[in-house]
């Protein structure tokens, strides 16, 4: 997993309108880059209504927020239509780009092993650097911890 100071692994890999977004397209700006495992479940609607809340703040801190999970274009637009949300998400169906991010990991539940998206996110910085990592997200006030995190990183 990138740490803080490392170079963000680029990536490139479709929105919900299968539009490419790369990271080279975007840096100069701070990215809010967060893993999520699966769209329409409740921890990750959650997270994503209360990022699109706040996107006017990170809006204010001239911050893109991007969201990740191995769903298709075509189940993220659906999310997105369904929930109302603002914010871009990108289809990483191979899991390459969370693997590369190092929260492609075993994980258990109910007695059972396999391999998931680890809910967690970075905060790049405008020269493309890792500014700030969460692990193992907890969703109860993370995007507001993003948000404050945010503004004491350009202070």
């Amino acid at each position: 997993m990138p740490k803080c100071g490392d170079l963000a692994p680029e990536f490139c890999l479709p929105n919900q309108d299968e539009a490419e977004v790369c990271l080279r397209d975007i840096k100069g700006r701070w990215i809010v880059l967060y893993f999520y495992p699966k769209d329409n479940t409740p921890g990750c609607t959650t997270e994503a209504c209360d990022f699109t809340a706040a996107l006017p703040e990170f809006d204010a801190l001239d911050a893109v927020v991007l969201g990740v999970s191995p769903d298709s274009p075509k189940k993220h637009r659906n999310f997105i239509e369904k929930k109302e949300l603002g914010i871009t998400l990108l289809s990483d169906e191979s899991t390459q780009m969370a693997q590369e991010y190092g929260v492609w990991q075993l994980k258990k539940m109910c007695g059972k092993e396999y391999m998931g998206i680890v809910r967690t996110t970075f905060i790049i910085d405008p020269k493309g650097k890792i500014a700030h990592v969460w692990e193992n997200v907890k969703v109860k006030d993370h995007a507001k911890a993003v948000r404050e995190t945010l503004a004491k990183l350009q202070a």
